[in-house]
Parts: structure tokens; C-alpha cells; sequence
């Protein structure tokens, strides 16, 4: 059994800006993020973005600012806005959730990324940025993510990123006046040095073409049950 005699409880989330060389990690400011969101995250062609989500489809850019107003002063879940580095327009949002110090636990939630950005080497080193802030920054010993057992693009995700399937919690939430059963994923700090390096050989130019195409696929794919 691993020795935790010198264990300490970490901090919360503290805010800091999280910079990578596409995208930046803010928290979640209404004044400065909420118009952009809302031009990014409501409109013609965003209803799916919501469709596992359990917030409602938003009717206009307004539901969305008045959303981030909501928000923003949370601790737990704790917000973050994407904020893409050549534009400086917000075209994300996710979040830090169910924080638990005393045991070093910490949840990755929330996520909703504009069309421009989903499948993009933006939105892989979005999550490059909070897990090392997880890790590395913050101490924390486990990184956990979830979601909808029916949504198979996250869960591909959550695989692509490093993440291990644990299983499902069926009949776990009750979403939108349906049930829902939920995947259950985790990273540890034991495997985040390996995670990151898989990251960081990725992340680097040299991995894309002229087009922006990648050349080698991100290291920490693995099937599920496995």
C-alpha cells in the first residue's frame, strides 16, 4: 500500500491564467467573456452542442451572458473561458468541479466548445493546459472525467486524452427529465508524467503539416475495458 503518512490536502483552484501557445485558460469573467460566448455558443447550427449537457439550449446570445453572470462566482464547479490566442475571442468553456482537497480529487466538467474549435489542435491543448495545472500546479493525485454513457465523442475523447475507462453508474443522474448513465474515467498522478509527454510531442509544430494536419496521433489512445 502506498505511503501517504506526509500527505497534505491541496488548494482549490486559485484562478491563475493558464497560457499555451493556441489558447488560453481564463476564469470565467461575464464582462470580459460573455458577448463572445454568446456570439460562439447560441445560434443556428449550436443547439447539439447542448445535447448532453443539462443546461437548456440557450434562445439567444443574452441566455448565455446572463449564464456566465450566473456562474462566474462559483467556486464548485469552477469556470473557465477558452480564449483563442490569435483572436482573442472566448470560443469555449469548461470547468474544475467536485474539488475535493482533503483527498486530492478533482474533476474536469462542463465542457462546451464552440464549432470552431472541437477536433482542433486548440481544443487538445485546452485540456493539456488543466490537466498539467491539475498535476502539476496543484498536486492533485487524482483527475477524473465524465459523462453521458450515450455520448460517444466524449468518451472517444476522454480515451484519446489519457484518460482510463472505470465503468458506468447506471441510473446515476437524472438530466432533461431522462435518465442518465454515466462513463466514469480517471487519470492518476503516477501515469500524468507519461500523459504529458505524450502531450507535449503532439502539441509541438513539428508534429503538423503546412495544413495543420497531424502527423503522429496523440499517444494515450487506448480501448475501453482494457
Amino acid at each position: 500500500m502506498t505511503d501517504l503518512s506526509g500527505w497534505t490536502a491541496r488548494q482549490p483552484p486559485d484562478g491563475r491564467v493558464l497560457a499555451g501557445r493556441l489558447v488560453r485558460l481564463e476564469r470565467l469573467d461575464p464582462d470580459r467573456h460573455g458577448a463572445s460566448l454568446g456570439a460562439h455558443l447560441s445560434g443556428p447550427g449550436t443547439a447539439d452542442l447542448y445535447a448532453y449537457l443539462a443546461d437548456p439550449v440557450p434562445a439567444g446570445a443574452a441566455d448565455v451572458a446572463a449564464w456566465a453572470q450566473r456562474v462566474a462566482p462559483l467556486a464548485d464547479p469552477f469556470f473557465y473561458a477558452v480564449v483563442d490566442v490569435a483572436t482573442g475571442h472566448a470560443v469555449g468553456r469548461l470547468s474544475l468541479m467536485r474539488v475535493d482537497p482533503a483527498n486530492g480529487v478533482i474533476e474536469v466538467g462542463h465542457v462546451l466548445y464552440a464549432p470552431s474549435l472541437q477536433r482542433s489542435p486548440h481544443a487538445t491543448e485546452v485540456q493539456y493546459l488543466l490537466a498539467r495545472h491539475v498535476f502539476d500546479d496543484l498536486g492533485y493525485r487524482r483527475y477524473e472525467w465524465k459523462c453521458n454513457a450515450l455520448n460517444a465523442p466524449s468518451r472517444r475523447a476522454a480515451l484519446r486524452l489519457g484518460f482510463s475507462f472505470e465503468g458506468v453508474f447506471r441510473q446515476h443522474m437524472v438530466v432533461k427529465g431522462g435518465n442518465r448513465d454515466t462513463a466514469w474515467y480517471a487519470m492518476l498522478d503516477s501515469e500524468w508524467p507519461a500523459r504529458r509527454a505524450a502531450f507535449d510531442a503532439w502539441l509541438d509544430p513539428s508534429n503538423f503539416t503546412a495544413e495543420s494536419v497531424q502527423k503522429t496521433p496523440l499517444g494515450g489512445n487506448r480501448a475501453e475495458g482494457r
